[in-house]
């Protein structure tokens, strides 16, 4: 016996009962539900749909789907750092490597400047401001979304939301770091200017590769990564 419409439509609500709100990661449990629920009734065929439904999600043990949420989360972290490095890559091609190599420059400079380290906290303080206001907005949609019952691919909340780490919190740890250390960049060796300037500049091209340039492309990467997303959002 084939489920019907209705029906499949109650497993997505079940899914999402058991707090699993992303619609790729719904669509692979339901399809999963579906396909045991047939077999069950095939050896039980007097169940009602509610019963073989529970005696499938059973199977899943005392954590319900939270192991196939990591599953999928883990994995779809995998394909976020590949995009993150894809994206990264290109900005040292031309003609990026010249804004890239002009940045280098400019931190370099700023760094020989008396008490640049207060220039360099200014200039945290106002990422991390902006990057909270963003942040905060982001939350705002995706809730919005969530109490609406749109369906948000598990890829699409990363984008909004994790970015893999690349958020205002890692300044926040730069910002102590140079605050607690007391160091006076001015009075270091220029090989260590250097390399204090390279490891910024690489940090400032993630930044904006994963909070801005990434979630520019969202749309882009998320009908490459699901076929049916196109079609989902038309619905």
């Amino acid at each position: 016996m084939k489920l019907t419409d209705l029906q499949i439509e109650n497993l997505y609500k079940f899914t999402r009962q058991h707090y699993v709100y992303h619609y790729d990661v719904q669509t692979e449990l339901v399809d999963h539900l579906a396909n045991d629920i047939e077999d069950i009734w095939e050896e039980h065929p007097k169940l009602s749909f509610e019963q073989a439904r529970d005696k499938s999600f059973k199977k899943f043990g005392i954590f319900g789907f939270m192991d196939v949420i990591e599953a999928k989360q883990k994995q779809m972290n995998k394909r976020y750092r590949k995009i993150l490095w894809r994206f990264f890559k290109e900005w040292f091609t031309m003609p990026k490597v010249v804004t890239t190599f002009a940045i280098f420059l400019s931190l370099f400079l700023v760094l020989k400047i008396k008490y640049s380290e207060y220039i360099l906290l200014g200039l945290l303080f106002v990422l991390m401001t902006f990057d909270l206001i963003k942040q905060t907005k982001s939350r705002k949609k995706q809730k919005k979304k969530v109490q609406t019952n749109q369906k948000i691919f598990l890829l699409e909340a990363m984008i909004g939301q994790t970015k893999n780490g690349f958020t205002s919190i890692t300044f926040v740890n730069i910002f102590n770091l140079v605050n607690l250390t007391k160091v006076s960049f001015s009075s270091l060796d220029n090989n260590w200017l250097l390399l204090i300037a390279f490891c910024a500049t690489l940090l400032l091209i993630l930044f904006y590769v994963a909070n801005y340039l990434i979630p520019q492309k969202a749309e882009e990467l998320l009908q490459e990564t699901y076929p049916e997303y196109k079609m989902v959002k038309n619905l």
